[in-house]
């Protein structure tokens, strides 16, 4: 009997299911340190939350598209058939396409739904948006949107940088010290982007505190670099971490430690930046004491620090949650500044790393080659947002923007398309959104789970999740194929993505059905796409058996590479030869492009560019805790918020919030108490936990938890639950790069005293029969 394995983005398991029910999720025999979130999955993929029929909002079965969309989130829904659902989102489609234009569809959905990179429902939908005529898209996403924008400029674009970063086995040969800004949350390293099939993180941390590997944490959080022992702690004040490695340059150039000869041949604009960090451009020397008045740190910390650098082979390595800030292109441009002062960039175990930690590929020592992938086909439409500006973009048609050097202008949506992802997890400011989500005609949506992202739309359609389907898992610097074998029977009604994009691209003409299927049936498909791969493989030297020996085997292991990745190698070896994409070919400090833009928000070299909140500023007076909403350990993103392992750390039924001793001390607070979490933008309800391991001034709400408002669709109700997107700025981290800021962020904290609301995130919205509608 051949193996069967599936692969979600937290770990491949093997399903074990008695009498048609899944009973277990065991994990890969070839993981050292699986993932405990597959244990959720048990019990939610057959619970009480899921979609089992398609479903038409009341008011919109009654009087048609656009009826009544203030009552989004709160107005009962009538489940019809599958017929009448297809009927009226093909005719839906047709309508808008007809009247307005393919420009009036928004489909910007996420891509987390899915390891399986044939149902991956963003591709599928993608694909299927592009053979009716296209739609407006989205660009970058919100876990790295500001890198998307300034790395291209300034060394090699984001996606490139990650597939070539240094491996965890070289960092373990050669580092002495290793910098983690934003910390290094071996948490976050569960996950990846098309499977998770070898976690090793954990190893490594082990291996090199073994060897004498010194680590350094500067965060807000201790807990940040976890499992690296002996690790010191820098309790940094949040957003400050261009003024901290600012103050470490100039410390390296006053006292002559800077690389000068590595300057010269591999960086380009180091005297402007230099003037500026010196203080010649403005008067202000950007010196140890300067940054300590900013980032809370002792100027002598910050020297000593500096010299360590200078006298180690040091690796830096920078979170992605720092360019998730307002001004978040500065922190990665500085890290780049500041490891090539050092000059230690292209050397084994030197120079910088962006996100160690934040999924399991970064610095896997594993092949780049990605495995089979579903073609999306070609976007006729050319218009497309910056992911994280769906709210401007619902709210604001017709208005104009900066971005990455063009102005633009946002198109007016008539319909928005969502499947495989939930706005009302990812995106900031939740009221600014509810206010924006009802501008649009009409909302479809493809969901497993009646979350707030299915009660908010016009149209549900009940998707099948990882376990009712065949598919292929497979990702880029992981080792493992994985073939996904259908392990239980579609709960209730649901159907694959697939075949409800094949449904409605057959009801909408001849052309679009072909178009999409190619003629192929799912079988088929998955055997095209690992056959393609399989001829692609031979370009990374690796050789894949035929689609029938790897389905019976029920996964192939690739070999490691010969030689583990050093970030900018062979940059280093000879930079004429291997020059980079940047303008200059070189590393870039400061960028004459970037300057010629002209924005206040991002200048032409790194800079500390004072946030819109944080607490140096006088609304710290008001809202003196900064939040910050980490990845959380129990679920990917909002997935499995109502699985055994995420509800088991609930507090009276709320997200748990972590304050310090003295916060919760000066406000009369102590663990297990439910707390008022609230600013200007909203409020929410959590369970209080305790930690001294973090700064006083900093309170931690993990996002995921499924969005419950008091008043459902109403705007500016309190959350129940302890979704911080309630909480959260909705503003773009610059105008070059339009990213979320979800970490900059004041607010205080209140015991709550009133009597507790019922938790409703995890019951159905209410229905009606058809006679109602």
């Amino acid at each position: 009997m051949s193996l069967s394995l599936t692969s979600t983005h937290w770990g491949v398991y093997e399903p074990e299911v008695r009498d048609g029910r899944l009973v277990d999720m065991k994990p890969f025999r070839h993981d050292p340190d699986p993932s405990p979130i597959g244990a959720s999955m048990v019990a939610a993929t057959v619970g009480p939350q899921r979609v089992m029929r398609p479903a038409i909002r009341r008011s919109v079965l009654a009087h048609g598209p656009g009826a009544k969309p203030e009552l989004r989130g709160a107005e009962p829904f009538v489940e019809v058939s599958w017929e009448e659902a297809l009927d009226f989102v093909a005719r839906e489609l047709t309508r808008v396409r007809t009247e307005f234009g393919n420009e009036a569809i928004y489909a910007g959905s996420y891509g987390w739904a899915s390891a399986g990179r044939f149902h991956h429902a963003q591709s599928q939908g993608h694909r299927f948006m592009n053979s009716i005529g296209g739609f407006v898209s989205s660009y970058g996403s919100y876990s790295l949107a500001a890198a998307y924008a300034i790395l291209p400029h300034v060394a090699l674009p984001m996606p490139q940088l990650r597939m070539a970063q240094t491996a965890w086995s070289v960092m373990a040969q050669h580092t002495r010290l290793f910098v983690a800004f934003g910390g290094m949350p071996v948490k976050n390293s569960q996950v990846n982007s098309g499977g998770a099939s070898e976690h090793e993180l954990s190893g490594y941390l082990q291996r090199m505190s073994d060897d004498g590997v010194a680590f350094v944490n500067v965060s807000p959080v201790a807990s940040d670099l976890h499992g690296a022992r002996n690790a010191e702690w820098i309790a940094i004040r949040p957003n400050t971490d261009v003024a901290f490695m600012l103050g470490l340059a100039h410390t390296l150039i006053s006292e002559g430690l800077h690389a000068t000869e590595f300057l010269a041949r591999y960086c380009e604009g180091f005297e402007p930046f230099k003037r500026y960090v010196m203080g010649e451009a403005d008067g202000i020397a950007k010196s140890a004491a300067w940054a300590a008045g900013i980032t809370d740190v002792p100027a002598q910390t910050i020297e000593q620090l500096a010299r360590r650098m200078a006298a180690n082979r040091t690796m830096i390595n920078t979170a992605w949650s720092l360019q998730r800030t307002d001004h978040g292109e500065q922190p990665f441009w500085m890290t780049v500044a500041l490891a090539s002062l050092l000059g230690q960039i292209g050397l084994p175990g030197g120079g910088f790393g962006l996100g160690y930690g934040a999924v399991n590929a970064e610095g896997a020592t594993a092949s780049t080659f990605s495995g089979p992938v579903l073609p999306q086909g070609k976007n006729p439409v050319s218009q497309f947002i910056p992911v994280a500006r769906v709210s401007d973009l619902l709210l604001n048609p017709g208005g104009q923007y900066d971005f990455n050097g063009r102005r633009m202008t946002y198109p007016d949506i008539k319909l928005v398309y969502w499947f495989g992802g939930n706005p009302f997890h990812h995106h900031q400011d939740l009221n600014r959104l509810i206010e924006a989500w009802r501008r649009p005609q009409t909302i479809v949506a493809h969901e497993q789970f009646w979350n707030a992202h299915a009660k908010m739309a016009d149209v549900v359609m009940p998707a099948t999740t990882t376990l009712e389907r065949d598919d292929i898992g497979s990702a880029a610097r992981d080792r493992f194929i994985i073939a996904m074998k259908r392990a239980i029977d579609p709960v209730g009604e649901a159907r694959d993505d697939h075949d409800i994009f094949s449904a409605l691209a057959r009801r909408i003409g001849k052309a679009e059905f072909a178009s999409f299927t190619e003629g192929r049936s799912k079988t088929e498909w998955l055997r095209h796409l690992y056959e393609t791969a399989r001829v692609k493989a031979k370009n990374f030297d690796i050789e894949l058996p035929g689609f029938e020996a790897f389905w019976s085997e029920g996964f192939v292991e690739m070999p490691r590479p010969g030689k583990a990745t050093v970030l900018f190698e062979s940059f280093r070896a000879d930079p004429v030869a291997n020059r980079l994409p940047t303008p200059s070919g070189r590393l870039e400090l400061f960028s004459s492009v970037i300057d010629s833009f002209g924005y206040d928000d991002c200048p032409g070299h790194p800079a500390w560019l004072e946030p819109a909140e944080w607490l140096g500023a006088p609304l710290a007076q008001r809202f003196p805790l900064h939040l910050l909403s980490p990845q959380p350990a129990t679920r990917l993103h909002g997935q499995f918020d109502n699985g055994t392992l995420s509800l088991a750390t609930k507090i009276n039924g709320r997200e748990p919030v972590t304050l310090h001793p003295e916060a919760a001390r000066v406000r009369g607070i102590k663990a297990g108490d439910v707390v008022r979490v609230f600013n200007d933008r909203g409020a929410c309800l959590a369970g209080v936990r305790i930690d001294e391991n973090q700064r006083a001034d900093t309170v931690l709400l993990a996002t995921g938890a499924w969005y419950d408002p008091l008043v459902p669709g109403e705007i500016g109700t309190l959350d129940k639950h302890g979704n911080p997107n309630v909480l959260t700025l909705d503003k773009g981290t610059s105008k070059l790069g339009q990213g979320p800021a979800a970490h900059t962020a004041l607010v205080e904290v209140e015991r709550y005293t009133g009597e507790l609301p019922a938790i409703t995130a995890f019951e159905l919205p209410s229905f009606v029969g058809r006679q109602s509608a």
